[in-house]
């Protein structure tokens, strides 16, 4: 195993189940390797912030990968800036954006995707974007309040 830092591996920050059923290779480049590890980095800080272990779901995804599961065009997970977890130490992934949003932390993009999982991006651009896409996956809100609240976009 290849450890980026001192709780993520290499191994499950390219684990793909689909990359494995399609044999993609999923294979990062030196460069998207750099950004792993600062990715990883980033999410020793998360992981400190939570107190709890983070389950990875989906680390860098090379681009044809991202293409077969339907991944945005521009998606910081194909530049190796981007993952999507759990941390169910803490509570469900709404509980965890918005502890994740309130902190302080730097990120670029902090998505709370489809009631089931954690978006994290590290994108140099750091805009500290915070949204909720929808469980019936049928538009998103900018912003983590109640969707009652907030104004569904798209």
């Amino acid at each position: 195993m290849v450890q980026l830092s001192a709780h993520f591996t290499l191994e499950e920050m390219i684990a793909s189940q689909e990359a494995t059923r399609q044999g993609i290779d999923n294979t990062p480049s030196v460069d998207v390797l750099e950004h792993l590890k600062e990715t990883c980095a980033r999410l020793e800080e998360v992981r400190a912030l939570l107190g709890r272990p983070i389950i990875i779901s989906s680390g860098y995804r090379s681009a044809q990968l991202n293409a077969a599961i339907g991944g945005a065009a521009n998606s910081a997970h194909m530049l190796g800036y981007a993952v999507d977890f759990i941390c169910p130490g803490f509570g469900p992934p709404l509980a965890v954006c918005r502890e994740i949003e309130k902190s302080g932390l730097a990120y670029d993009q902090l998505i709370h995707e489809f009631g089931a999982w954690t978006h994290l991006s590290f994108d140099p651009q750091s805009r500290r974007e915070a949204l909720r896409i929808f469980k019936d996956g049928h538009g998103y809100q900018i912003g983590l309040a109640a969707p009652a609240t907030g104004t569904r976009i798209g």
